[in-house]
């Protein structure tokens, strides 16, 4: 008897896209056995409490959903802990505070938003492995170990890991850098796809390496960050 095949989704940067992720997950829900989400769920488009909300539904209606850690999910949680609110605003998080009904002016509003949903920002993760690939939401840094990775690769990783041709062992999966359509490297795929700048809402689903797009938003001008 062969072996069972493991099938992953992987979806890339959401970015408060609701319609979006429902449309996707509507056509994927039956597809796999393991869903991962590549972080930035929040800032820039108008439902980031309400994708926030789908995706732990989703994981009460699933067995498996690894949820990782974006660059703008750590904005938002350091607003929460009342930390600096400069970046996190002028990269989209006026539009996260308006779907939690928050005012920008009150940094370390941590209690106001739902436990559960201040404990899905507390728990994510800067990465994962299984047997089909790495996955992060920028990038990894050439020739480290990944229990050695840095929060400044996974979360904001760019040109360097672009550019970089490193075997890591396995193809990296990241979101972060937009594109038209996917990246497809020998050693990394990217998908994110642009859907709060009206691009698309792209799933990869493994290890048949089969892209799902669906259409954005076009909810924010495009900002690198």
């Amino acid at each position: 008897m062969e072996p069972s095949i493991n099938r992953t989704i992987v979806i890339g940067d959401i970015h408060g896209c609701l319609e979006s992720l429902n449309t996707l997950l509507e056509q994927l829900s039956d597809r796999a056995d393991t869903f991962i989400f590549l972080g930035d769920y929040v800032d820039r488009g108008p439902c980031s409490r309400e994708v926030v909300e789908r995706i732990l539904r989703l994981r009460r209606e699933h067995p498996r959903v690894i949820t990782l850690q974006g660059n703008h999910d750590l904005m938002f949680l350091h607003f929460l802990e009342g930390r600096d609110p400069s970046m996190f605003l002028r990269f989209g998080g006026s539009q996260t505070l308006a779907s939690y009904q928050l005012q920008a002016r009150t940094a370390g509003p941590a209690e106001a938003i739902p436990p559960d949903h201040l404990h899905f920002f507390r728990s994510l993760p800067l990465y994962y492995e299984d047997q089909h690939a790495l996955y992060v939401h920028a990038g990894l840094q050439p020739g480290c170990h990944l229990s050695l990775q840095r929060a400044e690769w996974c979360l904001w990783a760019r040109e360097e890991f672009l550019a970089t041709s490193f075997d890591f062992g396995k193809p990296v999966i990241f979101g972060h850098t937009p594109f038209d359509r996917p990246l497809l490297a020998a050693n990394k795929i990217g998908i994110d796809t642009g859907a709060v700048y009206g691009g698309t809402l792209t799933a990869l689903l493994l290890p048949e390496r089969q892209f799902i797009s669906v259409p954005g938003e076009r909810r924010a001008p495009y900002e690198e960050r």
